[in-house]
């Protein structure tokens, strides 16, 4: 991770409130970075930012990504060095209720913070945060490589999959790479998987209803049981962001495009699958029932090849999905105590740090 790189380093970090964003600001913080949040304010309560009292280590600027004028003032404000773009309308089910509102956050959201980076002479690099469900899924056993075709069945793939045409054509209509002498920007998008880590409160995704099945003492509720994820803890995706964004800063145009970020092959597992496991390490009278009502369509299948973040950026998994596992329960036994989290959540990133990828 090269820590040296990030201590007193200007970072500014939209969708901070969120869950990722949280751990994304712990990590951070943890390596010495000066960061400036800009979001929303926390999309759950309960929220990992609330409860990590992260508005200590972040200054946070509570505003909307739809605010070009705003954003580009607070931009300007923080004069960043490194930009991370992650604020979003993050869930599949959200975008089939609010679609209007899904595309103009992921959509136009890209291009007002592209718009604030053009206008901000301080930034040296920019890493786009989309997904692995940015690409045509075509329900393959083999990962999806960052040179396949975009799609999006629902608005949320869609609107991310735009968001990944927005960023190609800034880049190369601002920032070419041929012309990186004057701009001095790189620019790259980043796609990973289910992320899972303790704090996350989000409604409708399988391990935040765990942990209130589990806190409440009723049955997980498991929707598309057979239905097959490449889950990896939230700090595997984050530490190939920054890894990607020290690059950019470094080394500049070369490492810009699009790059994966995936868990281990053998980590594509089951829904229900997880389900299992997560009432076999909590135990007690813990138990989960498959929801037999009409959901909205969901791939059953999507994996990604993160061959190219292995060889061109030596990024790769440092932990197990059973690993991952083990740190949610260890989390959620710590909120359910009323402990500290923050600490643990900091404990959890020197063990993540610690352990040899």
């Amino acid at each position: 991770m090269e820590r040296s790189f990030w201590h007193n380093r200007r970072v500014f970090v939209t969708g901070h409130t969120g869950f990722k964003g949280s751990w994304l600001c712990l990590l951070l913080h943890s390596m010495g970075a000066k960061m400036t949040g800009y979001a929303l304010e926390p999309p759950t309560c309960p929220s990992l930012f609330e409860s990590g009292k992260l508005g200590e280590l972040v200054h946070s600027v509570i505003a909307d990504v739809r605010d070009l004028g705003r954003i580009k003032a607070e931009m300007a404000a923080a004069a960043p060095e490194i930009v991370i773009h992650m604020a979003a309308q993050p869930l599949v089910r959200e975008s089939y209720r609010n679609p209007v509102e899904t595309y103009t956050v992921n959509v136009v959201g890209t291009v007002n913070l592209l718009e604030a980076v053009r206008e901000c002479p301080s930034v040296r690099a920019v890493v786009n945060v989309t997904t692995d469900k940015c690409y045509e899924n075509r329900e393959w056993i083999w990962g999806y490589r960052e040179n396949e075709p975009l799609g999006g069945y629902d608005p949320y793939s869609s609107s991310k999959a735009c968001s990944e045409l927005v960023t190609a054509a800034y880049r190369t209509s601002f920032f070419n790479p041929e012309r990186y002498d004057v701009h001095r920007v790189g620019i790259a998008s980043a796609r990973a998987g289910n992320v899972i880590g303790g704090g996350d409160w989000a409604a409708e995704r399988l391990i935040p209803d765990s942990v209130r099945a589990l806190l409440q003492g009723i049955p997980i509720p498991v929707r598309n049981p057979h239905a097959i994820r490449p889950w990896q803890h939230v700090l595997e995706p984050l530490s190939g962001y920054l890894v990607l964004a020290r690059k950019l800063y470094q080394e500049g145009p070369e490492y810009g495009g699009a790059w994966n970020f995936g868990p281990r092959d053998d980590d594509a597992k089951p829904v229900e699958w997880i389900a299992r496991a997560v009432t076999t390490r909590w135990g007690g009278n813990s138990s989960y029932i498959v929801d037999q009502g009409e959901h909205p369509h969901e791939a059953h299948y999507l994996k990604l090849d993160c061959s190219k973040a292995m060889a061109g950026l030596g990024w790769r998994p440092r932990w197990s999905l059973s690993r991952a596992l083990d740190s949610i329960v260890d989390w959620t036994r710590v909120y359910q105590s009323e402990g500290d989290v923050r600490s643990l959540c900091l404990q959890q990133i020197v063990e993540y740090l610690g352990t040899e990828g």
